[in-house]
């Protein structure tokens, strides 16, 4: 199968760890090892990434400068090819018979999106209130609350459009495991006289990789992350695993807004579209979720004939 593997952030820094190199490229050589036995298992793959800890980061830095600092799509062509370097090279590492390319992909977003006026996508590191609001203050920043801490939050359009999705396909009818969409893409803006602009913003992998497994005609949107399964009644004394759901009887405004929903948003419009599914687990379990033993499975219902 025409894989699109979209890893979550635990694939680079698990929550709590300290954002060094070293303990990203050991979660990555981990993801690597499982994205193997995919490919050893006869796949063909294209991998996206998340970069929210990363982006956040170097934005964070280029604000302690004296120097104009970058802007954000800047920070998020920095993060995809950092990252995906990473990537390529563990992956090389333990499938040395493939070949393998990391590209920057731009995705077009609307310029009138709401999203711009109502930051909502966390970057960068976890603060403590009194902090954020400090650093709100001083940066013009805009933060908000994230699982008991505070981030920085920065508009996050819907993609559009990968402006790269024919040289993808190209590279993968030839056998090439594409690593791409790094961080949602970079986003872009087209102008009255036809170029593309960079804007401030960071796009939500999940959403990306949908619109990319579309635009690749993929036959599984896999979301590799660090829960098992998706969960219903999440955050209660009744939340239960569920195994497969059915994209039109479920909704997404029932899942928490800062982790599962947009990764639900995401399988029902892939599945709504091109009638084939979504698998969503933990990255330790990668193969069994492809094969139907463990995650949750989301797809439209089988006709009756």
């Amino acid at each position: 199968m025409r894989i699109v593997v979209a890893l979550g952030g635990n694939a680079l820094l698990k929550r709590g760890e300290p954002m060094t190199a070293d303990s990203q490229r050991a979660n990555i050589r981990r993801a690597a090892e499982e994205l193997a036995q995919l490919v050893k298992a006869g796949h063909s793959l294209v991998i996206t990434h998340g970069n929210g800890p990363q982006v956040g980061l170097l934005a964070l830095q280029a604000a302690a400068t004296p120097d104009t600092p970058f802007p954000l799509d800047v920070l998020d062509a920095e993060t995809a090819g950092m990252i995906g370097y990473v990537i390529e090279q563990e992956l090389r590492n333990v499938a040395k018979d493939r070949l393998f390319a990391t590209l920057l992909t731009q995705v077009r977003v609307d310029p009138r999106d709401p999203a711009f006026a109502k930051p909502t996508k966390p970057i960068g590191p976890v603060y403590d209130e009194a902090t954020a609001r400090r650093l709100s203050a001083g940066r013009g920043w805009t933060v908000a609350p994230d699982n008991g801490k505070w981030r920085r939050v920065v508009p996050s359009p819907r993609p559009l459009e990968i402006l790269e999705a024919e040289v993808l396909a190209f590279l993968v009818e030839r056998g090439v495991i594409v690593i791409c969409a790094g961080g949602g893409g970079i986003p872009v803006v087209a102008l009255a006289d036809g170029s593309i602009a960079g804007v401030e913003a960071v796009i939500d992998k999940d959403f990306a990789s949908s619109l990319l497994a579309r635009q690749l005609d993929a036959d599984m949107l896999l979301m590799l992350t660090d829960i098992d399964a998706v969960y219903l009644d999440w955050g209660t004394s009744q939340a239960r695993p569920v195994g497969r759901l059915q994209a039109n009887e479920i909704n997404a405004a029932h899942f928490p807004a800062g982790s599962m929903r947009p990764k639900i948003e995401a399988a029902i419009i892939f599945a709504t579209a091109t009638g084939k599914p979504t698998a969503i687990g933990r990255l330790e379990d990668a193969a069994d979720i492809v094969a139907g033993r463990k995650g949750t499975r989301i797809d439209l219902p089988v006709p009756l004939h």
